[in-house]
């Protein structure tokens, strides 16, 4: 919560992509899982950046508003990823269709 995504993930991607590959997990899979979860950290509080971004640009509207209003959307991440774990061919099927299946 305290790093950006970008630095999350160029730091935990070479230590857990092996892991993932050896548990037998899909790699695009978890890349898309991960993304999620970096997405919801960047709005949820304390060290939400995007919370901040949003207070910046509309001053006039209080933060707690803002956390409120961002709330619909970490549920909706959160159902996401749960979608996703439950039916993991969403997002693996444009790479298998590009690439072929691995």
């Amino acid at each position: 919560m305290f790093l950006p995504p970008v630095a999350i993930i160029v730091m935990s991607a070479p230590l857990l992509y092996p892991i993932v590959v050896s548990s037998g997990f899909d790699p695009y899979w978890f890349a898309v899982i991960l993304t999620i979860n970096m997405e919801i950290g960047l709005i949820t509080p304390p060290v939400g950046l995007n919370l901040f971004v949003v207070n910046a640009i509309a001053p006039q509207v209080r933060t707690s508003e803002v956390l409120w209003g961002a709330f619909p959307y970490v549920i909706a991440m959160m159902l996401g990823i749960f979608i996703l774990c439950l039916f993991p061919q969403i997002a693996t099927w444009l790479p298998d269709l590009v690439m072929g299946p691995t």
